[in-house]
């Protein structure tokens, strides 16, 4: 007969594979959109996505609190342990991934001049293609054990990184501009990763500043405003 503690997990794990499965079909529409020969992404669509990422938010509040919760009552040791902590930081990483769909979609959707965007859609392809790939066998490596689809995916981040490089580059290059213009472009791209960069440490701190919250007053203040944060 099923434990307590075995239920728990059980349950841990199923709330888990559903969190998974929902990003992996977010990245499908996003794929499947940039794959059309539509520019514009319509109000169904984007209301489908918008109404995905908050659930992406309710599942990793709700998955953590019930990884604590399991901890707390049942002290699962080992192997038990190993594999909810790993939910709980796949978890977070599912969470991040959302929200980089998410400003994906906000980005295209506030595109004016559709020209560099087409002259870069194969590559964007290309690349998200890769991208999906990725995080779809780094999940079922977690699902399924399967080590081998984890080192495979660890050691293709470099190979999407200079896929980005040279991409980018060659487009540029490619294009009809004068050298001057394609100089412009190549130093706002580096300006571009700097801030880019600037910004996802910001990111980090507010992640630490959750987290030393969390451990001060006992409460979960990820995806709330600041607003009902200060009324409590």
């Amino acid at each position: 007969m099923i434990n307590k503690k075995e239920k728990a997990i059980t349950h841990i794990l199923a709330d888990f594979e559903e969190f998974a499965n929902l990003i992996l079909q977010q990245l499908d529409i996003l794929e499947k959109f940039i794959n059309s020969d539509e520019i514009k992404i319509s109000d169904k669509i984007y209301q489908e996505i918008v109404e995905n990422e908050k659930k992406f938010d309710l599942f990793e509040v709700e998955i953590s609190e019930r990884i604590i919760k399991t901890i707390i009552l049942y002290h699962p040791l080992a192997s038990d342990l190993r594999k909810i902590m790993t939910c709980y930081r796949i978890s977070l990483n599912l969470e991040r991934i959302g929200d980089k769909i998410m400003n994906i979609v906000n980005f295209i959707k506030s595109i004016n001049e559709p020209s560099l965007y087409l002259d870069l859609k194969d590559v964007i392809s290309q690349m998200l293609s890769y991208s999906i790939k990725m995080v779809s066998k780094s999940l079922i490596s977690f699902i399924n054990s399967d080590k081998d689809f984890a080192i495979w995916t660890i050691k293709n981040d470099e190979v999407v990184d200079e896929l980005n490089k040279k991409s980018l580059t060659k487009v540029i290059r490619k294009g009809k501009m004068t050298k001057e213009t394609q100089q412009l472009l190549f130093n706002f791209l580096n300006t571009k990763e700097i801030i880019s960069n600037i910004e996802r440490i910001a990111d980090q701190a507010t992640n630490i500043a959750e987290a030393s919250f969390y451990a001060i007053e006992g409460k979960d203040i990820r995806h709330k405003e600041i607003n009902d944060i200060n009324s409590h």
